[in-house]
């Protein structure tokens, strides 16, 4: 068994990593998550999940009522932090997933996917409590940075083709926004 599918077990348990590990998980699906385009293409079937926000047991009931990655391809909608207990759980098997599954598994920035926003509504100090520092916090806000800000669904192959000029303008905005640099909403 390799290091990540151990931490993705530990992970299902909702067993936390140690510290070092967080830090190579993160810097693993940095180099994964920068050469997606800020606008891409999910093919059907999709199972689309929407905000978790640390609610670590909701989100093994999806996936136990949706299927197990890879067998079922997922999308979800962002939100993955804040509010709940075990955000640092959820956000971490989420992304040893998509380090282990990465077509399988799409991950899109939600509005809790900032650095101010996890200071006001928790995800700061449960890092904090959990891991006696700011490092977590650090490297995973770091990946935040890199999540994608939409998805182009499309349902089903043969429905390619007929009609629509393809990209609208407003994916075409989306597409070219840097995602390191912090939006001002």
């Amino acid at each position: 068994m390799s290091d990540l599918d151990r931490q993705i077990e530990q992970l299902k348990k909702c067993e936390p990593l140690k510290e070092s590990e967080v830090k190579a998980l993160c810097l693993k699906a940095m180099e994964i998550l920068v050469e997606e385009s800020n606008v891409q293409r999910v093919d059907a079937p999709v199972t689309i999940c929407g905000d978790i926000h640390g609610q670590f047991y909701d989100m093994k009931e999806l996936f136990k009522v949706g299927g197990d990655c890879p067998k079922t391809n997922y999308l979800f909608l962002g939100d993955f932090v804040d509010r709940g207990f075990y955000s640092v759980e959820t956000f971490l098997l989420l992304l040893a997933l998509k380090v282990r599954y990465p077509d399988r598994i799409t991950l899109i920035r939600g509005n809790h996917e900032s650095r101010q926003i996890t200071q006001v509504y928790g995800f700061y100090d449960e890092c904090l409590r959990k891991y006696g520092s700011v490092n977590v916090w650090r490297y995973c806000t770091d990946i935040f940075d890199y999540l994608r800000y939409a998805n182009n669904l499309v349902k089903y192959p043969e429905n390619e083709g007929g009609g629509g000029s393809g990209e609208s303008e407003r994916e075409q905005d989306i597409s070219e926004l840097a995602r390191l640099d912090a939006i001002k909403i």
